[in-house]
C-alpha cells in the first residue's frame, strides 16, 4: 500500500504541546527503537521524556522545540539542547519519507544560524535513525556508543 503525501507546517511548537510531543516521541521510540533496546535503555529514554526538569526548561524557552502538522495533527517534533544539540527527532510513522524529518532538521539549522549565530549542529542518532542522518548531511564523530542503555552515534553537521 503507498502512503498518501500529505502537505505539512512546521513551526515553532506552542506552551500545550509538551504532552502530544513527547506521547508522539513515546509511540514513535516503541515501535522503532524499544525493540532493539535492554530494559534499561526504555526505562531510561521513559525517564528522560517524562522528566519535569526538561518539562519546566521547554516552558522558560532555554528547551526549543519545533513540530510538524498535518492539518490539525501533529504529525513530528524536534527539539534543541544546548547550541546546536538536536535532543529528540520523531516522526509519526504513518507520515515517514515524506519529508517531515528532513523540514524538521533544516528548520531547526535556520533557526541556529539566523537566530543564534550557531554553525554545527550535532546529534546522538539512534540506531534506527543514523540512515536519515547520512542521508541529510549528518557525518559520524566516532563509533556507536552505549549510554544508560541508550544506543547512539555521534554525529554532526556543519551549517
Amino acid at each position: 500500500m503507498e502512503k498518501e503525501k500529505k502537505s505539512f507546517r512546521v513551526r515553532a511548537a506552542y506552551r500545550d504541546e509538551w504532552n502530544d510531543a513527547m506521547a508522539l516521541a513515546w509511540r514513535t521510540f516503541q515501535k522503532f527503537e524499544g525493540p532493539d533496546y535492554a530494559p534499561e535503555g526504555i526505562r531510561s529514554f521513559r525517564d528522560f521524556i517524562t522528566d519535569e526538569v526538561l518539562h519546566r526548561m521547554f516552558l522558560t524557552g532555554s528547551y526549543q522545540m519545533f513540530t510538524a502538522f498535518v492539518g490539525e495533527e501533529m504529525a513530528g517534533m524536534i527539539t534543541l539542547r544546548g547550541e546546536g544539540h538536536i535532543s529528540l527527532l520523531f516522526v509519526e510513522e504513518r507520515y515517514h519519507k515524506q519529508g517531515i524529518g528532513r523540514a524538521l532538521v533544516h528548520m531547526l539549522a535556520d533557526y541556529l544560524k539566523n537566530e543564534m549565530g550557531v554553525h554545527r549542529m550535532t546529534v546522538n542518532a539512534s540506531p534506527y535513525g543514523t540512515g536519515f542522518y547520512h542521508r541529510i548531511g549528518f557525518r559520524d564523530l566516532a563509533p556507536e556508543m552505549e549510554k544508560d542503555g541508550i544506543r547512539y552515534t555521534p554525529m554532526e553537521m556543519m551549517l
